[in-house]
């Protein structure tokens, strides 16, 4: 056992806090709304920061350290070629803004509004297996890293049976996340959800500084820099023999991002939450400024392992980490918590529970939004659209309820019997092709696009779901089926160098089933369209528009818009803050890109190229203690707005008027609480 006393406090005092107040929350869930979507009335603070909490989770840091600790800095830098793609995003609202209008719950029922209601079932049913095998690992992820982290024994004996601590951990944490989301669904997931994030910012700048303090950037860059040619931690330029996390990797997560962007349901309930299209829109903006510490400090976290386990200064250390992790069979678990383990032996006693609190929360968070997303599509975007009769209210909720449980009931048998044989991200990108491979092209064309058919989103989806589960079945099955067709080829280098690992990883897979999809969906669509799609009805806008997703605040009184603000996407919404915050994050966003493009340019000369020892000087300046700076101002920043937005939710939770059938369904291609 690692923790002290006081690192257990860590742990239990603010999750008791974290569980009162999602019981506080309950009282406001008062129907289907609520339970799906929090009564569509979190403002842009709430909606930033519980949404970016849940999309993180533990299974993304531990994916998080996996990438850095074989990457290091060097292949992150690349990730900057993105960022006036997502600027643009982001500002604009692309997708949210527009699929907010819909006032759809999920995206299923967006595509029954837009395309048909088989195809609705058919996408329910597609996101929801996708959804649920993605989610089979989690359970598994954060026991393992209990497990090594906290140095907890593989077993225990309880009334004199020795039980799996492994299994129990599972049982643990599954039955916390059920006892918020069962609750209220995600009104109570994303309070807590909020809760738990701003506890957070404090903790993950006292680790950053910790560690700045116990490791010198000095005895960092050294063993950053200490690496074979072409397998540079530090230096860009030198990263041509890095498997896997490589440059190739970067480039299709950037353009897969934006194809999906949105497309992804684990946590569906925050696209539907905000209080109207203008503050979804707002809070991914705020989005901009939010995630930039918490990234900063996972990479400084995974650094510090690394020099931990390779710095001459740390050999004892380091060899007592080595000791303790070649008890561990497997290789993927074995990668998969060495940095964990390297933090537990330097971590001082408070931050061990500290950090142990965080990441407690992050799966919490997570593991509350994925429940409830998965178990709520099964019920709306399946069960619901094949019943002839509608649900009454307390029957829908308590279906929902049931179905969030068996979704529970599979991840805990799924990670207790899943050999897992890849790296997170891998498995994230080839089990979310199954849905993701043909998703994006009928969001995209639905919500922009009046001439896409439903015959062309059949033929994206159906393409999309065949290459992605096609690859999840190779990535399975090839080592048996190498061996068979050594028999065959037995001289064959191929089949030999690629015995144990499928030589396309889920990364490329992911890749060719968009691309497909894409270019099906427009052929099929060209040749099918007959007549144009309302879109003004589907978006509730000109005569269809609807009172309730007005904007409560003073508009610009100048409607006037110059290049800028269109580029931005200032609108009639904005007030006078929204439009200079938007103007911020475009000078900041744009500064930053700046300094990041005359780097690489200068580095594309070769008489100004950079040493390895500038390019170390380059991140500690741009990718350290600048954004600690900028993390430590958010994060007042954000607790306040957050903290005001949970006191207004309530505060309208509790005067709300509810329509009952505002609960899912679609009829003729509008909602029915639209008739």
């Amino acid at each position: 056992m690692k923790l002290a006393f006081w690192d257990w406090m860590m742990m239990v005092v603010p999750l008791t806090g974290v569980i009162i107040i999602g019981a506080y929350a309950r009282k406001y869930m008062r129907s289907v709304a609520d339970f799906m979507t929090g009564g569509r009335l979190a403002g842009r603070y709430l909606v930033a920061v519980s949404d970016g909490m849940a999309a993180m989770g533990l299974i993304t840091v531990v994916g998080q350290f996996e990438f850095v600790y074989k990457s290091g800095f060097a292949v992150s830098h690349w990730f900057s070629l993105s960022i006036p793609v997502w600027l643009f995003i982001n500002l604009t609202g692309y997708i949210v803004y527009r699929f907010r209008e819909t006032r759809a719950m999920t995206m299923a029922q967006f595509f029954e509004i837009r395309y048909s209601k088989r195809f609705r079932i058919f996408t329910g049913v597609l996101a929801y297996l996708s959804g649920i095998i993605n989610y089979g690992i989690f359970p598994a992820v954060a026991a393992r890293f209990f497990i090594y982290y906290c140095g907890l024994p593989v077993t225990v004996e309880i009334g004199g049976l020795a039980l799996s601590t492994y299994a129990l951990l599972m049982v643990l944490f599954l039955s916390l996340a059920l006892l918020i989301t069962l609750a209220g669904g995600h009104l109570t997931s994303m309070v807590t959800d909020c809760v738990q994030a701003l506890f957070g910012y404090a903790i993950y700048l006292a680790i950053a500084i910790a560690i700045l303090v116990l490791f010198s950037w000095t005895q960092m860059s050294e063993a950053l820099l200490d690496r074979p040619p072409g397998e540079s931690l530090l230096n860009p330029f030198d990263t041509g023999k890095l498997q896997d996390f490589n440059l190739a990797y970067v480039i299709i997560s950037i353009i897969g991002s934006v194809y999906a962007y949105m497309a992804w349901q684990g946590n569906q309930g925050f696209n539907a939450a905000a209080a109207n299209p203008h503050e979804a829109k707002m809070g991914r903006i705020l989005g901009t400024w939010r995630a930039g510490a918490l990234y900063v400090v996972l990479s400084l976290i995974a650094a510090a392992a690394y020099t931990y386990m390779h710095h001459p200064d740390f050999i004892a250390g380091a060899a007592a980490v080595t000791e303790e992790l070649s008890h561990i069979g497997e290789p993927t678990i074995r990668t998969q918590v060495t940095v964990p383990v390297a933090i537990s032996h330097f971590l001082p006693v408070g931050l061990m529970g500290a950090f142990a609190a965080v990441m407690l929360f992050l799966m919490i968070s997570t593991d509350t939004t994925y429940l409830h997303s998965w178990g709520s599509i099964l019920i709306q975007d399946v069960v619901l659209p094949l019943r002839n009769k509608p649900f009454e209210a307390k029957e829908h909720i308590f279906w929902l309820r049931i179905s969030i449980i068996g979704v529970a009931l599979f991840a805990f048998l799924f990670s207790l019997f899943f050999r897992q044989n890849d790296y997170i991200f891998m498995f994230f990108s080839i089990t979310g092709a199954i849905y993701l491979g043909g998703a994006g092209s009928v969001i995209v064309g639905g919500l922009y696009w009046n001439r896409g058919t439903t015959a062309g989103a059949w033929s994206a989806m159906i393409t999309g779901a065949v290459l992605g589960a096609g690859g999840l079945i190779l990535q399975q099955v090839w080592p048996g089926m190498s061996d068979r067709l050594l028999t065959v080829w037995p001289d064959s280098t191929f089949l030999i160098d690629n015995r144990e690992r499928f030589p396309i990883n889920g990364q490329w897979m992911w890749f060719y089933a968009f691309v497909s999809a894409i270019l099906v969906y427009i052929i099929v669509s060209l040749l099918t369209c007959r007549t144009p799609f309302n879109m003004d009805r589907m978006l509730h806008r000109g005569a269809y528009a609807r009172r309730d997703d007005t904007v409560p605040v003073t508009p610009l009184t100048d409607t006037r818009r110059s290049w800028i603000d269109s580029y931005l996407g200032i609108d009639r919404d904005f007030s006078r803050g929204d439009k200079w915050l938007s103007y911020a994050v475009f000078g900041w966003t744009m500064g930053l890109f700046g300094i990041w493009l005359v780097a690489t340019v200068l580095n594309l000369i070769p008489p100004l190229k950079w040493s390895d020892r500038a390019w170390a000087d380059y991140f500690w300046i741009m990718g350290i203690i600048f954004p600690l700076v900028v993390g430590a101002i958010t994060s007042v920043w954000f607790t306040w707005g957050g903290v005001r937005d949970l006191r207004r939710l309530f505060r309208q939770l509790a005067v709300a008027e509810r329509n009952e059938l505002d609960d899912g369904r679609v009829i003729d291609h509008r909602n029915a609480d639209d008739l």
